[in-house]
């Protein structure tokens, strides 16, 4: 390694310098702010877990994602938390115990082995909210608003909303039958949209089977129009497909009554998480950003791995993205410039000044310095023996 190569940081790792990390710090703040508004609490779970924690639930579909380390004291496996979630279950579960509904909220880096797509790196800045407790409806409608609301106050544009719920594809794939290669094949060209690669999988089925209705389920995908069709596709097949469109009905009118501003739709091949949720599940993209920026659902059977099972909704996202994307207006105030003067009344007129105010003390060696090159928009200057703040002379 070269001596240039010692300043060199790994693919997909990035220091966060100013103005972005002040701008990041902001927006941390005020989504952590809005969700304890709605009555979230914060919590800061810890960096590196055993990896039976980390991989439980939720945790397993990450394990391609999580470094692993050993631990020096125990010689038991670690890693670093690639997901906030599993993590925010077991203190549910294990930790506080509470009775009743908890509401948890989060935020902090995760790590990553490799970025989820090309515009993002390994150490997303995750922040979410856990609702622990409630198998309702409402609990998922709280879940879904307080996203769009966190999503607002990023500044983002025009907002896309695509529900869908996994009890819907999981119903088809049961009934079909499949032999476990057939089934593999068939979630893996469900979860690309591979209409193609559907049709040779599933071309032989019957019309009215299982297997058919997924393959005509597969070109189904859009607003209201796309779950009229998907009901026409799945309409008396069984109970459990009757009660999915019909939450996923209730639940689009009353967001589309709450946020006319958000566009709606249904994407009956979103299997993001398929292992782990449970029901209802939901994403929010805007234009011109092919990923998802926030991601969600239902996930009931999490806590029963941590000896305490508990019905439970959330989402997630990243704070990092969100900057990125949004349009959120970031100003930091002008700070004031105090000379390097040694009168002990300057001290103390500073320090009452940073109880509101950023201050910056000049040291011997700001000499010429000009203070608007540092931030400051005003002065200390001694005024007939008393120090006042002023603005800085105009030198054009």
């Amino acid at each position: 390694m070269t001596v240039s190569d010692r300043w060199l940081l790994p693919d997909g790792v990035e220091d966060i310098l100013p103005p972005l990390a002040g701008q990041i710090e902001s927006l941390r703040r005020d989504v952590m702010d809005t969700c304890q508004r709605w009555g979230y609490r914060l919590v800061i779970p810890p960096l590196i877990e055993y990896l039976e924690s980390l991989f439980t639930g939720t945790g397993h579909d990450l394990e391609l994602q999580t470094f692993k380390l050993t631990d020096q004291l125990t010689g038991r496996m670690m890693g670093v938390r690639a997901d906030m979630t599993p993590q925010a279950a077991r203190i549910d579960a294990h930790t506080l115990g509470d009775e009743g509904i908890t509401r948890l909220c989060y935020a902090g880096h995760v790590l990553h082995t490799r970025p989820r797509h090309m515009l993002t790196g390994r150490t997303p800045i995750q922040a979410g909210c856990e609702l622990f407790g409630s198998a309702s409806e409402t609990a998922d409608l709280e879940v879904i608003s307080l996203m769009l609301e966190t999503l607002r106050v990023a500044g983002l544009p025009r907002v896309h909303l695509d529900l869908a719920h996994v009890s819907i594809y999981e119903s088809l794939i049961t009934d079909a039958g499949f032999d476990r290669d057939t089934e593999e094949a068939v979630f893996d060209a469900m979860a690309r949209k591979s209409v193609p690669e559907l049709d040779q999988l599933l071309g032989d089925c019957p019309a009215g089977s299982a297997g058919a209705r997924l393959r005509e389920l597969a070109r189904v995908s859009g607003g209201v129009d796309a779950l009229a069709d998907a009901r026409q596709i799945l309409g008396g097949a069984s109970p459990a497909l009757d009660a999915a469109l019909a939450q996923l009905a209730r639940v689009a009118d009353l967001l589309a009554r709450d946020y006319p501003e958000v566009s709606l739709g249904f994407d009956f091949c979103e299997l993001r998480g398929y292992n782990y949720h449970t029901g209802l599940v939901f994403a929010a993209y805007v234009p011109g950003h092919g990923d998802s920026v926030a991601t969600g659902g239902r996930y009931d059977a999490i806590g029963s791995d941590f000896g305490r099972a508990r019905s439970a909704t959330g989402f997630s996202l990243d704070i990092r993205a969100l900057v990125a994307l949004g349009q959120r207006p970031y100003g930091r105030a002008g700070a004031v410039w105090a000379p390097a003067d040694e009168d002990p009344a300057l001290e103390g007129v500073i320090s009452g000044l940073r109880m509101t105010e950023t201050v910056i003390r000049a040291l011997p060696e700001d000499a010429g310095v000009d203070p608007a090159s540092r931030g400051c928009d005003r002065q200390l200057v001694k005024r007939d023996g008393q120090w006042v703040v002023e603005p800085l002379a105009d030198k054009s």
